[in-house]
């Protein structure tokens, strides 16, 4: 995986040290000494991850990051603050600056280049999902994924068969408003993070009793409901050589025991942000493919989605055999409702009549609007006289009973069907 980094640092040999370990991993590398400089070029040339220093004359790291996370264009950029400084506190300001990381010279090689690459991978995701965004249409709007829009609360699973960690955890993040779940194995954990429809994060420890906590998130990260569930890891300093495989199948944050309640908070506040914000964007997707592929009025499939379902359904024939009955029907005399009695009556006319014949196909047949009130029902596996069956079934359904188009309107609707 190849990435443009900013390297940012007022010391001269700092910087060339850190270019040369990067481009040695085939990293594209710009650089800055200072501030302003590097505020100018993550707007101008929107690197994929930004090393940024602390100590610097004039604007230090921490106001680079706070104006990073404060501008549309950088937002979102990845930012990992590279210091000497060792300090808890220091960490946590880095953290609720809106760093994604802060880590201590000298650095552990193996877990900078682990973390590049998980974080190059996370932007990766996060950018194709708001392109798909911003192609779809902007009438939904910008996804927040600010601090202050962040609703308070979520759902947390912590995995960790250590009671005085786990209790310490559980009792930080309770008190500050989340709801936790404790697991004291990986088969429990396991269970109980599928079993829930809505988890926003996982805390596990690296060692729990035993057994590999890498070997959960590793099965968490293989499951559709958990795929995209943030997971913070602990560990003792010594496991650190372990974090780079840990990030590898998909850790997303780490922290360092004995856990420091500040930084337990920072981390968790920045991990349920960057949930809700993925949660969000994949909300306006769905909605926007909703969009495409239904018809606004009935909300089943429109003549788009038909066609290309069809499509399918005639390579299938070609592989397998199995007919494919395509049936059309349209609403007889369907103008004289629209001009006796309104549009809006019509449209409740095509409401019902698609409801009804979505009522009374399979559920795997599809039910579209062609254009107009006519419709289609494509019907796989179903040779031609079936088909004719479904047909004359679905006329003598829709004819039934009366609309009721109109206050005090009840309509008597037909079809007319071919096969």
């Amino acid at each position: 995986m190849t990435a443009r980094i900013l390297v940012v640092d007022d010391i001269a040999p700092n910087i060339k040290l850190l270019e040369a370990k990067l481009k040695a991993e085939y990293f594209e590398v710009l650089t800055a000494t200072d501030g302003e400089a590097a505020l100018r070029i993550a707007k101008r040339e929107a690197p994929d991850l930004i090393l940024l220093d602390v100590m610097m004359p004039g604007m230090d790291g921490f106001e680079v990051c706070r104006q990073l996370r404060a501008h549309p264009k950088t937002r979102h950029l990845p930012v990992v603050m590279v210091t000497a400084l060792t300090n808890v506190a220091d960490r946590v300001r880095g953290l609720e600056a809106g760093a994604d990381d802060f880590l201590s010279k000298p650095l552990n090689e193996i877990v900078l280049f682990a973390r590049v690459r998980s974080l190059v991978r996370l932007k990766t995701l996060m950018d194709e999902l708001r392109a798909r965004q911003a192609t779809a249409g902007e009438e939904w709007g910008e996804p927040s994924d600010s601090f202050e829009a962040m609703p308070a609360g979520g759902n947390i699973l912590l995995v960790d068969a250590n009671e005085r960690n786990a209790d310490r955890v559980r009792e930080t993040l309770t008190e500050a408003g989340y709801r936790v779940m404790l697991a004291s194995d990986i088969q429990d954990g396991l269970k109980i993070g599928l079993g829930m429809t809505e988890l926003d994060l996982v805390i596990v420890a690296l060692n729990v009793d035993g057994e590999d906590g890498l070997s959960l998130c590793g099965q968490l990260r293989s499951q559709e409901n958990t795929r995209h569930v943030p997971i913070l890891l602990t560990l003792e300093d010594f496991d650190l050589p372990r974090l780079a495989k840990g990030l590898d199948v998909g850790v997303t944050d780490y922290l360092l025991t004995p856990i420091d309640k500040n930084e337990l908070l920072a981390r968790t506040r920045t991990q349920m942000r960057r949930r809700r914000y993925h949660n969000q964007l994949r909300s306006v997707l769905d909605r926007n493919m909703s969009m495409a592929f239904t018809d606004g009025l009935t909300g089943i499939y429109n003549r788009r989605y038909m066609a290309a379902h069809l499509e399918r359904k005639l390579i299938e024939i070609a592989a397998s055999g199995k007919p494919v009955s395509v049936m059309l029907f349209d609403i007889d005399h369907f103008k004289g409702v629209n001009d006796r009695y309104g549009h809006a009556a019509g449209d409740t006319v095509l409401r019902c009549v698609a409801e009804r014949a979505a009522a009374k196909v399979r559920n795997f047949d599809l039910v579209a609007r062609y254009g107009g009130e006519e419709f289609a029902v494509i019907m796989p596996d179903t040779p031609e006289e079936v088909a004719w069956m479904v047909a004359e079934r679905l006329r003598i359904a829709i004819q039934s009973e009366p609309v009721a188009a109109a206050p005090g309107v009840a309509l008597a609707v037909t079809i007319s069907a071919g096969v």
